[in-house]
This record gives C-alpha cells, structure tokens and sequence, in this order.
C-alpha cells in the first residue's frame, strides 16, 4: 500500500510507535545530485502491514515519521543501513536511534562479509526475493506493481531476518559486540565531512605541502559549489583536473587552459579568476597550516613470518566464533600488530580484543604458536 493521506501517515507512524521494532528501507538516486534524491520509504513492524510513503506524488507532513525516527522506544531496523541513515540526516540533520543493522548483524553472526539482503532473506526464511526491479529508475511515476511488490518485500522479510539476528546475538551474547558497531553508525561525524578534508580523497602525485594546500582550497570549493548546485562534485571539475592544477600552479588563465580536463567555461571569465585567485591565495596563505603529509612506516620485511601467522590465526579464530573475518581486522590491522610494539587498530580493541587481538599480541610475544594436528592447523598455548 502506498500512503496517500496525512491521516494514513499519521495512524501508520502512531502504530509503529508502539510496537517494539520497525524495518525500514529507502529507495533513492544519486547519479545526477549531490544529495541523494529521495524516491520512497518503505515501512513495517510486527503485526503492522507494510506500506511505502512516496514523497514525490504525495507532498506530506513528515512531522510524525521524524518524530518515530527518534523514539527510542522502537529499534529502527535496517539492512546496510549508512546511505539510508545518511538520507535521513541530511532531510533534519538528526540520525535515526536506535538502530540495528541487518547486515553487520549477520557479520557478527557468521553469516560471511557484508551478505546480500537477498542472500540473507533465502538463508534465514528460505525465500528467494525477486531481482527485476533492483536496478530500476526509483524517481519515475508511476510505479509498476512489480516495483510496489519489490520495495515491500523488502521490509516484509527483513522483520523475520530481524528477529531471527536478534535472537542469535542474545543466544551468543553478542548484543554487544553489534552494540558498539551501531554506536558508530548513529555517531553525526560518520555523516559529516569537514570541508577541510575533502582534498583526502584526490589521488595527487605529489606530496609538496604547497601544493597540498592549492589542492585543499581546490577541494574545498568544488564541493561547496556542487552542495550549492546539487550536482556531483565531478560535474564541477574531475579529481585528475583538480591535481594537475594543484602541481602546475597556472599563474593566470592561459596557463590555466593548458591544462587537460578543466571544463571549457572554467578556462576562460570569472570561473578562471576564481581558480587563479584560491591558486594564489593558498600560496600566500600561511605555512604552518598547508598540510603535511605524513610518509608511512616501510612494512619491515623481518615482520613478514608474524604477518603472515596473524592471517592465519584471523582465520582460525573467526572460524571457532563464527564470525565474519572482514569484521574483525583488515590488512592493515594486521600489519600494525605485526610491525608494531603497542598497536592501537581496532583489533586489538572492545570486543574485537576478546575475539583475536589477545590472541593475536599472544601469538606476537611467543606465547601461542601455531601447528599441525591430524592435518589441521591449530593453535597452542605455550604460557
């Protein structure tokens, strides 16, 4: 059912207010904008049928639907829940609590690395979803029943993965564990990126923190303008135009238009003034604030037999507990431990330290060895 009335939404949320848990899912674009483009919110609960709020054919009052987003009486469940989350910060600045991500749920749970919804629907009810509108323009209207039928499903079925997660987390005294994980999840600096920062995420070959500095204030206005516009940042000017023009430092609009990939009204007119003007005053900006970027530690090769061990160990311990390896540690977490005397990952950190970091620090000092029995590897505790 699609919720076209103001006293249809208001009945709907007050249910849902009173139940202990809804699923929730959203169908948005994002090809064309900045901002994810909202198409549909799809909604259920226990002993509440499903229905999907269109808030593009019908404009209404969301006052009641944010209110439930809030009530911390009713766990908000969702299935890879950060670009929904997202979607809804950014509608009121404020992050919906408290939740419980089906997915990361099913990684504590051992159902693998970050499962497919339809994967974990067909493991859990033994139900095969359909795929035939999984790659469907959301923002068209009218929608087909097919479409109805596939956003629904996705809310139906997601109570029973719920509760059977919730129940197998409580069986294993997991809660917890998926407890710090939501932490971050609801955290507001998960979804705000300082403007400062974004220059992060341009590959530059170069590593001179002037021109680091060119290419930050570079960053920083494309995505004020393309928040501005609404349009991806890309639309602005592309990551490689950004960098070149942070290395070659054009002095003026000539220079500037010899650069490869710089949009053809950006060479030319105010546009070109302003990139000349944020080129020059980064370069006069002051020294102690250009960024410096800090050359990462050579992994020591004398560290490679521990490294290698660790993964080893990743393994065995994952399988004992039954938890999804890509949870607990990446390569990197294993390169610090390996490499370093007081490592500070996230391994070695909260629940993860119980699962493989003591272990793993164990393992490091000498005090767990690894070996063959019966033609499998297992560990030994020398202590």
């Amino acid at each position: 059912m699609i919720i076209k009335t103001q006293e249809q939404l208001n009945k709907t949320c007050a249910e849902l207010s009173e139940k202990p848990y809804l699923t929730i899912d959203t169908e948005f674009l994002r090809d064309k904008t900045y901002y994810s483009k909202l198409c549909l919110i799809q909604l259920a609960g226990p002993g509440v049928d499903a229905v999907a709020v269109d808030p593009i054919e019908h404009k209404l009052d969301w006052t009641p639907l944010d209110a439930l987003m809030q009530n911390e009486n009713v766990i908000k469940v969702f299935h890879a829940a950060r670009q929904d989350i997202e979607i809804f910060y950014q509608m009121n600045g404020v992050v919906p609590y408290p939740i419980f991500d089906t997915q990361v749920a099913a990684m504590v749970c051992g159902y693998g690395d970050s499962i497919a919804y339809n994967k974990l629907v067909e493991g859990i009810t033994g139900t095969a979803l359909a795929k035939n509108a999984q790659f469907t323009d959301w923002s068209r209207r009218p929608l087909s029943s097919k479409q109805l039928t596939y956003a629904l499903d996705d809310v139906i079925y997601l109570r029973d993965v719920y509760e059977s997660l919730d129940a197998q987390l409580k069986k294993q005294k997991r809660d917890g564990w998926l407890k710090q994980e939501m932490d971050i999840l609801t955290n507001p600096d998960t979804y705000e990126i300082p403007l400062d920062t974004v220059w992060k995420r341009v590959k530059i070959r170069s590593d001179k923190p002037e021109v680091l500095a060119i290419l930050r204030d570079l960053a920083k206005w494309r995505e004020e303008t393309a928040r501005s516009k609404n349009v991806p940042r890309n639309r602005i000017m592309k990551d490689d135009a950004l960098a070149d023009i942070a290395i070659y430092m054009p002095k003026n609009s000539e220079g500037l238009s010899r650069i490869r990939n710089v949009p053809k009204d950006m060479k030319r007119g105010e546009k070109a003034d302003k990139i000349i003007n944020l080129i020059n005053n980064a370069r006069r900006s002051n020294k102690d604030t250009w960024p410096q970027v800090k050359r990462g530690k050579t992994f020591p090769k004398e560290a490679t037999p521990i490294l290698e061990m660790l993964k080893l160990l990743l393994k065995i311990n994952c399988s004992e507990n039954d938890v999804a390896p890509k949870l607990i540690a990446n390569v990197s977490d294993l390169e610090e431990i390996a490499a370093e005397n007081e490592p500070d990952c996230k391994a070695v950190k909260g629940w993860r330290l119980e699962v493989f970091g003591k272990d793993a620090l164990a393992l490091k000092s000498g005090n767990i060895t690894l070996g063959l029995k019966d033609g499998q590897i297992h560990k030994f505790n020398n202590a």
